[in-house]
């Protein structure tokens, strides 16, 4: 439909199900886009599926690392001109164990993927922003961002952490044209990363029947899906009002502050 032609999306986490989807839907709509992952192979083949829908170009990074966030940022710069719309995907679930079975290195491990990267997207995706008067910043979360997380102690402080984080950009930022926004999957959503192992058979921390009962418990009986999600990211990516208070998508929350 072209509603973002001659804009620029960057996905971390592109490689992912959700990640590749919402690229395939910004390809869709007319975006030049840029998919960010660690692994090389998987980032490849993501990118190939979605090639013949516009152009698109593949960034192997650590989106931990300050020096491969930067490097992503100037390659994105350098090839499009700028960046329109930043979709921060990327995030670990972690060891599944009890706080006092949890190491100080599984800790920082979570917590450097999980909030350092979105803390480094943020530094140097916002003054490309800042510059251009205008942007959108949708970052995925989970439910872990405001309740406990049984077991999954690091990547339940992780998820705090990004909330605030990305609360504290979307206030910072808000004078200055760019719509910052968290998606937090709801319990009535379930994880949508782990919803994406499920679906594609992969072994997952939880178990299958576990994720089956939990979604009976939901008032739709089913978790949202991969491409649910992506579709809501795509609506905020579009978004050119000044002002959202809530956006819900299938269970979903979309959080701004402005």
């Amino acid at each position: 439909m072209n509603r973002l032609q001659g804009k620029t999306a960057v996905v971390t986490g592109g490689a992912n199900k959700i990640g590749r989807q919402a690229a395939e839907l910004f390809l869709k709509e007319g975006a030049n886009v840029v998919i960010v992952d660690l692994f090389r192979d998987s980032l490849e083949e993501a990118a190939g599926a979605i090639e013949q829908f516009g152009p698109i170009i593949a960034v192997q990074a650590d989106v931990s690392q300050e020096e491969d966030v930067q490097n992503y940022v100037k390659k994105t710069v350098r090839q499009f001109g700028g960046i329109d719309v930043f979709f921060h995907n990327a995030s670990i679930e972690g060891k599944k164990a009890p706080l006092a079975e949890q190491t100080a290195e599984d800790f920082d491990k979570v917590l450097s993927v999980n909030t350092r990267s979105v803390f480094l997207g943020l530094k140097y995706v916002i003054p490309v922003m800042r510059k251009q008067l205008s942007g959108n910043i949708v970052t995925l979360s989970s439910a872990a961002g405001f309740i406990g997380s049984p077991d999954s102690a690091p990547y339940a402080a992780s998820e705090h952490a990004v909330a605030g984080l990305v609360k504290t950009a979307a206030l910072e930022t808000a004078a200055a044209g760019i719509h910052v926004n968290l998606i937090f999957a709801s319990p009535s959503t379930g994880n949508a990363k782990i919803m994406s192992f499920l679906e594609e058979g992969v072994n997952s921390l939880h178990s299958i029947e576990g994720m089956e009962a939990a979604a009976k418990s939901t008032p739709a009986g089913r978790f949202g899906k991969s491409e649910e999600i992506a579709k809501l990211v795509l609506g905020l990516a579009l978004n050119d009002s000044s002002s959202i208070i809530e956006s819900p998508y299938s269970g979903d929350e979309s959080m701004t502050a402005h």
